[in-house]
């Protein structure tokens, strides 16, 4: 008996994105399958489970020949194994190297080392992502760090141009690089409620305005490492709380720049001199390695707490801290007025990410 078969011969590997973010996943060729079937695909397009088993794992044997490529993403655009369409190409790599925000949030600050690798177990269990994922996005963290901690230039553009990542992505693993560099506290009850993207932003605003980078753009870790001589140079704020006079001249000035503004006035006039002494130590201490650590913690105990338990509102924190930094400005014997800017910019722009009402 003759048996008529139409067959279609091409070049181009085919490449299901719903197969491949199950493989990104962590999960095995049957769950894979299960979850196929699950979501209706013999019926679409009328397949038996064994051809549907066999093209899953097809698959799932193409994207692990693709994951050596996907390490150094430069290599798949000149590679000739495997003809895969450019805007294909970029989907491969960008979804290789998306990340999950619960498992970022569980490393961020924490060194990217073989000690935080032997957490991932109890990671995966905590974040329900699979630890096959969690490998993954912790060995790309990794990857990313290392291959940039030898390039000079800006950060967020050395990681999109070496990994082919879109901008928001480059600037995500800038904000992990930036913070596993600096090893930053972020996993105390108190930081519990800030979200990765709320770090992202605080990293942001610290790599434009207080690294190296900030005032020379070409240095190597120009971008990854604080300016020591601009956190030197904070130690002159003290001047604002040790001598009296200049406290109450500060004080003075906010609250007749407040008065009759907001309902929390009464609680900013009296707990004023607690708020400034707090954002200013805060400010002189950052030449101590623990206490850059401790940057958001500081943050969240010296200024946020005191005024969520006043019940400011957001726009009361906004209103406050604007007065309170260009009030400086008027002090008539204060004479750090650039380092006090670029001080206070980013830590209102922080604390404005991070007080939620």
């Amino acid at each position: 008996m003759a048996v008529e078969l139409d067959v279609f011969v091409g070049n181009t590997t085919i490449m299901d994105e719903e197969v491949y973010q199950l493989w990104l996943d962590g999960y095995t060729v049957n769950d894979a399958v299960r979850v196929r079937m699950e979501g209706g695909v013999l019926e679409e397009c009328e397949a038996t489970a064994d051809v549907l088993h066999s093209d899953t794992m097809d698959q799932y044997r193409t994207f692990q020949m693709c994951e050596r490529l996907l390490h150094s993403p430069a290599k798949l655009a000149n590679q000739l194994l495997f003809q895969i369409p450019p805007h294909r190409q970029a989907m491969l790599i960008e979804r290789y190297y998306a990340f999950d925000d619960a498992f970022v949030r569980e490393v961020l600050g924490k060194k990217l080392s073989k000690g935080t690798k032997k957490d991932l177990d109890d990671i995966s269990s905590k974040t329900g992502v699979t630890l096959k994922s969690c490998r993954r996005q912790f060995d790309n963290f990794k990857r990313v760090f290392k291959v940039v901690e030898e390039l000079k230039g800006p950060l967020v553009e050395n990681i999109r141009q070496h990994f082919i990542l879109s901008d928001k992505l480059a600037r995500d693993y800038a904000a992990i690089v930036f913070f596993a560099n600096n090893r930053f506290e972020t996993g105390k009850r108190k930081l519990l409620y800030l979200t990765f993207q709320d770090f992202a932003f605080c990293a942001g605003q610290l790599i434009n305005n207080w690294t190296v980078g900030a005032v020379d753009n070409m240095v190597e870790d120009m971008d990854v490492d604080l300016d020591k001589e601009f956190l030197q140079e904070l130690k002159e704020l003290k001047i604002l709380i040790t001598d009296k006079d200049l406290l109450d001249q500060h004080k003075s000035l906010v609250c007749t720049a407040l008065r009759g503004k907001t309902k929390a006035y009464l609680e900013m006039e009296a707990n004023f001199k607690n708020l400034s002494r707090g954002l200013v130590n805060i400010a002189a201490k950052l030449t101590n390695t623990k206490d850059v650590r401790d940057f958001f913690i500081d943050l969240v105990e010296k200024f946020i707490e005191p005024c969520r338990s006043d019940r400011w509102t957001a726009a009361d924190m906004r209103l406050f801290l604007t007065h309170y930094t260009n009030s400086a400005h008027i002090l008539d014997t204060f004479k750090h007025q650039n380092v006090w800017d670029r001080y206070m910019g980013v830590v209102k722009s922080c604390i404005f990410k991070m007080y939620h009402d």
